[in-house]
């Protein structure tokens, strides 16, 4: 998993403060149960705990067990102690229903036990203790309460938090802890912040994951190269894979190859009649197509198709070897949904207007076929209402139209109450050179392209044309926020309540995660970017807050939650795809309330347990976890010390691929020994003399091996990054020759090496003929001119092989 390396300068003041900020306001606390889950709100109102019948930590159950617990330690006072303590020995109880449970009890800490009193503050102990410390015994079978209990103030001490503001009775009257409390959090810029799962790993682009929609709760996930696995609920998965047709599918180990497997979808009716519907690329002779096909299960395994099965539905010519679309799906209708790519190049050139304005073309469509009852006679039907089923100039297939090239699409399932939203297309349509878009799918419709790109003309001539009349999207964003859109789902599941309606979506080439929520009362889509949780927000058991960049497609599974799948590679070979679940840490369902039983599978196959490889990551304080700050050592001294040298550190990021790319993140240090005041002292009366402008270094993840990393330059008295656009391997021999290696091996893009935020973009659109003396003698846009984001910073691999230079 790939890291982000940067470094800090010295003497900021503004990071002393940061630092002093740091070690001078507690610790965020996040809302956590005792069984180290998110708090819910209760399916029924609770009666004895009310002050948690809105939000907390217990169902009607719990509530009861805690009102029984409560009758029979009372059982133990006459009327005197009843009066004096009841109120005490409920609010004591009831401590285990707050969303901070976890906290008062002291369970967030594994090295320590689990108390059985809640961590109380010292006044309120104080009336405890003089009123009611007669209940102790009853409360607690903890012996250390035993010993201490008949002296308030070692009771006091030993009953009271290590953050001390954070006890109860003070935690429920925090309005910083209550506010927005059971809500989905943002950051000051509005920025959602969801966790992860890991679900499944080692896979080679995995561009779908699908459910059988058959009872077993079965996840089946495709890769590029033309293998489906299938996965148990457990997330085991069976060591044979479902469907192998790597022979017939083109595809190739290129970094951006569209070609491939690119869809599955099980039929409606799957449990019945065992069919599913795969859409992939094949070269015929000379010729590359799009085949879409029909296979069967094996009448003998359920976890194998029958690959003799297969019937072709479809094929149909392509141009050019990118826009291959490669969705299909049903929709509600019943009806097969396939959607075409405009055939590739650029600017969809085929013919007067284009391929996706030509409606007796399949390419640039969406088209909508019936599979059902197709044993005899012809493999597919026309459905009676399609839209342009009689008329003379257009393919019967075709249900709406002017698509460039749609990357995943989804029905809605409706909202689980009202149904309100069931049975829409949602898409993402990659866009040419300015702007990406999602699009409602429509019967009809036309979606614009060539004339348009998202809410933009793009052949302004065809956009002139008062005939077009079509539909814009909900939503478009520039290249400047990504360059290539992977449509999303709208979140319809049951675990996490906060995300309905929800539809969340992201970009291949930027990492970024996006959402979009509909009002109900205007019909705007209202736009949320989605970051990942840091600090305490995504500390649950099993969750991390993490995932590799290129965002290759979403998914649902059987009971509507929400995944998907990113890789570190984007390549057909390279196993670095991983698939996770999306989960909000602000809120659960109520336990029990989303229990299903998956129907038996019979496995014949060998079954692979499931590994996580991805951890959580920026917990620690700068060099320090919590458990090695010592109150001895002036930690933040030794920081400013740090801070004080000339030299320049490079600490890895706390945060791993894609967290949030187009904003810095915050990182995490590598500690160094501490050193004297006067060491550093001497140090910084010792600066070296500035680089000269050209000057270039390696820095990110793998520079230490000193033959690769991001590329740095200083120029005009600082360090700066370089842009990939127009990098290519010339650019790259003049950096690894400035660094005293006879060549490079590799021109990296996309910020393989991470991505700098620290520092400004100096270089973008650099073109070198390979012989110059430093990247500044090169063509470029300008010295800090520049159109691109650090997601786009450049690296080089160099060597003294005889291969460099290629």
């Amino acid at each position: 998993m790939r890291q982000y390396y940067g470094y800090i300068r010295g003497g900021s003041p503004l990071i002393i403060l940061f630092l002093l900020t740091l070690r001078c306001t507690p610790v965020r606390l996040h809302p956590q149960c005792l069984d180290f889950k998110p708090p819910f709100r209760p399916q029924q109102e609770l009666q004895f705990c009310s002050p948690y019948k809105e939000f907390g930590c217990c169902n009607y159950e719990k509530d009861q067990d805690l009102l029984t617990k409560f009758y029979r330690i009372m059982g133990n006072f006459d009327y005197h102690g009843y009066a004096n303590c009841a109120s005490y020995v409920q609010e004591l109880l009831c401590q285990e229903c707050s969303p901070y449970a976890a906290h008062l009890f002291d369970a967030e800490d594994a090295s320590t036990p689990v108390r059985t009193i809640p961590g109380l503050c010292p006044d309120y102990c104080a009336q405890f203790w003089k009123k009611c410390s007669s209940a102790l015994e009853y409360l607690s079978d903890d012996p250390h309460l035993a010993k201490v209990k008949a002296d308030q103030a070692l009771l006091c001490q030993y009953l009271q938090l290590g953050d001390g503001d954070y006890c109860y009775p003070d935690i429920v009257n925090n309005p910083q802890l209550s506010q927005n409390l059971g809500r989905v959090l943002s950051d000051g810029e509005g920025c959602l912040q969801m966790c992860l799962e890991e679900v499944a790993n080692g896979l080679r682009n995995p561009l779908a994951m699908v459910h059988a929609n058959d009872g077993t709760h079965r996840f089946f996930v495709a890769e590029q190269l033309g293998l489906v696995w299938a996965y148990l609920p457990d997330r085991s998965r069976l060591e044979v894979p479902f469907l192998n047709i790597t022979k017939a599918v083109l595809t190739s180990s290129w970094e951006g190859d569209e070609r491939g497997f690119l869809g599955l979808t099980f039929h409606p009716k799957y449990r019945f009649n065992g069919k599913l519907y795969v859409y992939y690329s094949v070269e015929v002779g000379f010729d590359e197509r799009v085949r879409i096909s029909e296979f069967r299960v094996s009448s003998h395994d359920m976890n194998l198709v029958d690959h003799g099965s297969e019937r072709v539905l479809l094929e149909i010519d392509e141009p050019a070897s990118n826009h291959n679309g490669g969705q299909v799906l049903f929709g509600d209708d019943g009806y097969l949904y396939i959607f075409t790519g405009d055939g590739g190049m650029a600017g969809d050139p085929f013919g007067k207007y284009g391929n996706s304005q030509n409606k007796s073309a399949l390419l640039g469509k969406v088209l909508r076929i019936d599979v059902d009852d197709n044993e005899r006679g012809p493999l597919y039907r026309i459905p009676p209402d399609n839209p342009f089923a009689r008329h003379r100039d257009a393919r019967p297939e075709v249900y709406a139209y002017g698509v460039r090239n749609m990357w995943r699409c989804s029905v809605d399932r409706g909202d689980p109450l009202t149904r309100q939203g069931k049975g829409r297309i949602f898409c993402g349509d990659v866009g040419q050179n300015k702007f990406e878009e999602v699009d409602i799918i429509e019967k009809g419709r036309n979606y614009g392209w060539r004339a348009r790109e998202g809410f933009s003309c793009y052949d302004k001539k065809l956009c002139a044309n008062s005939s077009l009349d079509d539909v814009l999207p909900i939503y478009a964003y520039p290249h400047k926020m990504g360059k290539s859109v992977t449509g999303g789902y709208v979140y319809r599941g049951c675990e996490h309540p906060n995300l309905n309606g929800i539809y969340m979506f992201g970009d291949f080439m930027s990492g970024r995660l996006m959402s979009l929520q509909e009002d109900q009362n205007t019909g705007h889509w209202n736009y949320h970017e989605v970051c990942m949780g840091m600090g305490l927000t995504c500390a649950f058991p099993g969750l991390i807050n993490n995932y590799h960049q290129y965002i290759i497609s979403f998914a649902e599974d059987e009971a509507g939650e929400l995944y998907f799948m990113s890789t570190e590679i984007p390549s057909a070979t390279a196993r670095s795809g991983v698939v996770y679940k999306v989960v909000d840490p602000s809120r659960r369902a109520a336990p029990g309330q989303c229990h299903y039983d998956p129907l038996p599978v019979r496995v014949k196959s060998k079954l692979i347990e499931f590994q996580p490889q991805e951890t959580l990551t920026g917990l620690e304080l700068p060099g320090h976890s919590q458990a090695e700050l010592d109150p001895t050592v002036d930690w933040l001294q030794e920081l400013i010390d740090e801070l004080g040298q000339p030299e320049l550190t490079t600490p890895p990021a706390a945060t791993t691929t894609s967290t949030r790319p187009p904003r810095p993140t915050k990182r995490k240090g590598r500690r160094r020994k501490a050193k004297h005041r006067a060491a550093a002292a001497a140090a910084a009366a010792a600066v070296p003399p500035p680089p000269a402008d050209g000057a270039v270094r390696l820095a990110g993840e793998g520079h230490e091996l000193g033959d690769r990393g991001r590329v740095e330059i200083y120029a005009g008295g600082e360090w700066g990054t370089v842009c990939d656009d127009l990098w290519t391997g010339r650019n790259a021999e003049v950096v690894c020759r400035q660094l005293g290696f006879r060549g490079a091996l590799k021109a990296a893009k996309h910020s393989e090496f991470g991505q700098g935020w620290s520092l400004r973009i100096l270089l973008d659109d650099v073109q070198c003929t390979g012989t110059e003396a430093s990247l500044l003698d090169c063509k470029h846009a300008g010295l800090g001119a520049h159109n691109c984001d650090h997601h786009e910073d450049a690296g080089v691999v160099c060597g003294n092989s005889v291969e460099s230079g290629v």
